[in-house]
């Protein structure tokens, strides 16, 4: 790939230095109260910096809809007791922690205020940590505003000393690396649509509130969608894996929508779940419900399609509530 360059080396006097780096790639390295923030420049005119120190604040721009260069990758590095990784924009991105210490007493330690899908990855080999601290207006120390996938192979420490640990405000995708959520003051992970856990080791404990709490995003469910794009519907799934969660104040899992496991190890209380499958359905007449359908009274006990009253059906994929 080519390379090209441009750098900014953030102190508090403003130096400046260069290095080489990949196009559409921005690394960012920490050193205590400082930070290097280099921008390739094919996408200098994307990224614009507003960072202070060690607190990295970068504006991807929101007229970047990929085009012919495609997302951009941000690769974080380094150690730093106060600073931050605080991203905004408008389209799809990656983050790469490699080996990266990051606390912010004041905030999330990563904000990433983007809507759409954002790639978070531990390479394999890497060990990243990250802490927050008290603050009245996110909910994470991981906090993102869009759809967030785990991957990588490595190994990433999260710590929720304000909120929950990692906040989604939609799905939340864990694949093949190992995500220990050590503490957090509410859930250890909250996240809006669905949680699936592909594949990796996701380990929570010494939670206040839930191991993992869905919510749906809207007001009525989608139900199960085959490919999950455009998927709302509060549900949990674990297809392979491990899965532990201990020492919480709640509930292990909490779901707006279904709890379902086709594969992988679970070691928590499997018992110790709550689901709420007909939350936010709204209310519709319908006649003739074929009898493959699931359906449920407003308990979530099974009943019959012939049973009188209000029920909530699952079939094909969709869930609604049906009055007879």
């Amino acid at each position: 790939m080519k390379k090209t360059l441009l750098s900014i080396f953030l102190l508090a006097t403003g130096a400046g230095v260069a290095s080489a780096i990949e196009d559409n790639t921005v690394e960012i390295v920490y050193s205590g109260t400082s930070a290097t923030v280099s921008v390739a420049s094919n996408i200098s005119g994307i990224v614009t910096d507003v960072s202070s120190g060690s607190h990295v604040r970068l504006i991807q721009s929101a007229g970047f809809a990929g085009n012919a260069l495609g997302e951009i990758t941000y690769i974080l590095s380094g150690t730093s007791a106060d600073g931050e990784f605080y991203l905004d924009g408008a389209y799809k991105c990656s983050l790469t922690l490699n080996n990266l210490t990051l606390t912010n007493p004041s905030g999330p330690a990563i904000n990433v205020q983007n809507g759409k899908r954002v790639k978070v990855s531990a390479p394999s080999g890497t060990v990243s940590t990250l802490a927050d601290g008290a603050n009245e207006d996110y909910n994470g120390c991981f906090h993102c505003k869009g759809h967030t996938e785990f991957k990588g192979k490595g190994t990433l420490n999260v710590v929720g000393n304000s909120k929950h640990a990692v906040y989604s405000k939609e799905y939340v995708e864990v694949k093949n690396l190992t995500l220990n959520i050590t503490g957090a003051q509410k859930d250890g992970i909250h996240c809006k649509e669905y949680f699936m856990m592909e594949s990796g080791t996701l380990n929570i404990s010494g939670v206040a509130d839930d191991g993992i709490q869905v919510e749906l995003d809207g007001t009525v469910s989608t139900g199960t969608l085959a490919d999950h794009e455009d998927e709302d519907s509060g549900n949990v799934y674990m297809l392979d894996g491990t899965l532990a969660i201990s020492n919480y104040g709640s509930k292990a899992i909490k779901a707006d929508g279904t709890v379902t496991y086709t594969g992988g190890t679970r070691n928590f209380d499997t018992a110790d779940v709550t689901e709420n499958a007909i939350s936010g359905i709204d209310g519709m007449i319908v006649s003739g419900i074929d009898g493959t359908a699931a359906v449920y009274d407003l308990s979530g006990r099974r009943t019959t399609s012939s049973a009188k009253g209000i029920s909530v059906v699952k079939m094909g994929g969709q869930t609604r509530k049906v009055i007879r």
